[in-house]
């Protein structure tokens, strides 16, 4: 988890891993999983980061910021609160300007006593040569700078034992303030350094120190309120510790009291101390150094330039020239100064002890806390980190030794290790995005040419489909020409029957004046049937007539009798013939009858029938429109056929 640090990162990251590059210590920028816009951010680990303020040099994006106690110590003189100030010397350097007026308007709102810090600085020189004299402690490291103790403590326990146990001038100058000056108030440090806040926290410094106030955010407070006062001074002389912020400024002090001939290592520089300190680990442990100390500071230019300055006011030469001024105003020409030129090196050191002779070193002295626990960084196994590079995509050695150090590690095998403890992510590894992009490009590539090749299958189908179409309204066009000339014969066709149809109705019409003419003449025929069967009868009765009279002639009228027996035979035969007649006239009325009933049904027929001729014909005629509306729209189906066929070549040609 990360807790909440002193340096933190703001809402203008951009995972850049620049901060990451530039930081000495592996999880102390974690780099966080990119969110829905596929933007990542760089946190900072309060358990693991030393504030060294590389990150504030290397982030053009002014993503980094940093808390001190600005705020709350201005809040507390406010409220009445007994507060001192411990000045360190780089203030004076970096403000020469305004440093006496700064203290002035300081004073105005509170402040009680004004103590430069160059005088504990003074302290922790008498105390480094005191120390090592005494123990024979040689090879140590230097440990004014709170950057380079947070360092050793987190990452290089082993050589804790070689950080040097006096106090750094910040703690000396609040130690005696506390015991020889018996100053009761709250102490506040206007610091050139975000770190410090790190060492006046540290409980094996017994909270000597309240307030780490730096000086960019002082200055910032003194503007913004206008805090300007009459011009005051510091309070307590002190010697060659105002140098200290400048690179080298402890190695200076030694060589003034001890000489030249001793041999002291320096270096600084963010993270090329730090390397040195990794590299170097096992002789500084164990002794197998030449140098009576390493004198280390984390900031390149010193305090002067330190982390909580503003880079406008120390981005140039000027704090260093103000350094040398003070140094030389400091080298007295008395012969009883410890920093004196007239005297020797070992006078002038003991002047030092003279001066400081009342001071108990064991006061000055401090304890540090192994803390590596905390920001231990487990190391992948040769399986382990397999795995991770496989999931990278690296599953070649020469993939696995890019070493492009974009991901802010110097080598691949650093950001494997930080994906391991979860420091990193491989999406965060430019390869790795650089191989998922040409993999996805091979995609598209074989993707597109897939659907080119689909394409001209489906243009080949297509034109196939096309040409089959064409083929079927070829047939659909015959077909409708076949519709149009056989409608066109239908209507002749249809008008010829409508013309025969209303022949036959005429017929119908003849023949069933034909069947009412015949119907009149069996009337007629009826009644003479009637009058011949009256005609009978009177013949009959005349034939019995004539046969009782040629009766009673006797022989006589025998020959009359065989005439009226023809006679008689005559008039039944007759009668007999009207009968059959008459039945027969039945028949035929019968007959007629039925022919007239189905003549009349014949009519019906006719009409319907010319009724569906003449709807015929009216269909016939609609179905010749639509005819010619198909065979026009054909056409121009064709036309948009053949244009897309044409125009399918050009582009095959442009291909």
């Amino acid at each position: 988890m990360i807790n909440k640090p002193l340096v933190f990162t703001n809402d203008d990251c951009v995972g850049c891993n620049k901060c990451i590059s530039v930081c000495s210590c592996m999880g102390a920028c974690v780099s966080t999983e990119p969110d829905e816009k596929g933007v990542s951010r760089i946190e900072v680990d309060g358990d693991k980061c030393i504030a060294c303020g590389a990150c504030f040099d290397a982030c053009e994006h002014n993503a980094r910021e940093y808390r001190d106690d600005t705020e709350r110590f201005f809040e507390d003189l406010k409220k009445g609160e007994k507060i001192s100030l411990l000045i360190a010397p780089a203030f004076k350097a970096d403000y020469p300007a305004e440093y006496e007026r700064v203290l002035g308007g300081l004073k105005k709102l509170g402040v009680n006593r004004l103590i430069s810090v160059s005088f504990g600085a003074d302290i922790t020189t008498w105390g480094y040569i005191n120390y090592i004299q005494k123990h024979n402690y040689l090879g140590g490291i230097s440990q004014p700078c709170p950057a380079v103790v947070g360092y050793i403590e987190r990452y290089l326990p082993e050589v804790l034992p070689k950080l040097f146990p006096v106090q750094s001038p910040m703690m000396c100058a609040a130690i005696y303030a506390k015991k020889e000056m018996k100053l009761a108030d709250k102490l506040v440090f206007i610091s050139p350094c975000i770190a410090k806040k790190m060492e006046i926290d540290d409980p094996n410094n017994h909270g000597y120190i309240s307030y780490n106030v730096t000086f960019n955010h002082l200055m910032k407070y003194v503007k913004e309120h206008n805090l300007m006062g009459e011009p005051i001074t510091d309070e307590i002389e002190y010697g060659l510790g105002s140098i200290y912020p400048m690179p080298g400024g402890l190695k200076e002090n030694v060589y003034w009291l001890l000489g030249n001939e001793v041999f002291i290592r320096q270096i600084e520089g963010e993270k090329r101390m730090y390397h040195y300190l990794k590299d170097n680990e096992g002789r500084i442990k164990n002794g197998k150094t030449p140098f009576l100390f390493v004198d280390a500071l984390n900031c390149e230019n010193g305090c002067i330039a330190g982390t909580g300055t503003d880079p406008e006011v120390t981005g140039n030469d000027d704090p260093l020239y103000h350094i040398h001024d003070i140094q030389e105003s400091v080298k007295k020409d008395t012969k009883k100064s410890a920093w004196s030129r007239k005297l020797t090196p070992k006078q002038r050191l003991d002047a030092l002890n003279k001066q400081f002779a009342n001071l108990n070193l064991n006061d000055y002295l401090r304890k540090y806390t192994d803390r590596s626990k905390e920001c231990m960084t487990k190391i992948p196994n040769d399986s382990q980190l397999d795995k991770i590079f496989n999931e990278m995509n690296k599953t070649t050695e020469e993939s696995r030794k890019i070493n492009c150090s974009c991901c802010g590690y110097d080598t691949c095998k650093d950001m494997a290790t930080a994906i391991y403890n979860g420091y990193n992510h491989k999406s965060n590894c430019v390869h790795y995005l650089k191989d998922l992009v040409e993999i996805e490009k091979k995609e598209a590539q074989d993707m597109v040419e897939r659907e080119k090749n689909l394409l001209i299958s489906q243009e080949n189908q297509l034109m196939k489909t096309i040409d089959e179409i064409n083929e079927h309204f070829n047939a659909l066009g015959e077909s409708v020409n076949e519709v149009m000339n056989g409608n066109s014969s239908n209507a002749a066709e249809s008008s010829a029957v409508s013309s025969d149809m209303a022949t036959i109705s005429d017929l119908c019409d003849n023949l069933k004046v034909s069947i009412e003419a015949i119907v009149g003449h069996l009337q007629e025929l009826v009644d003479n049937n009637e009058q011949v069967v009256d005609i009978a009868d009177q013949t009959n009765l005349l034939a019995l007539n004539a046969s009782i009279e040629a009766a009673r002639a006797g022989e006589a009228g025998k020959g009359f009798a065989v005439v009226a027996g023809e006679i008689n035979k005559l008039a039944s035969s007759s009668k007999e013939t009207a009968q059959s007649s008459d039945e027969a006239n039945k028949n035929i009325r019968t007959a007629v009858n039925t022919i007239n009933d189905a003549a009349n049904q014949l009519l019906e027929v006719i009409e319907q029938v010319n009724g569906r001729v003449q709807n015929l014909a009216a269909s016939t005629e609609e179905i010749s429109s639509a005819t010619i509306y198909v065979s026009d729209t054909i056409e121009q189906v064709r036309e948009e056929l053949q244009n897309l066929v044409d125009n399918n070549r050009i582009g095959d040609k442009n291909e």
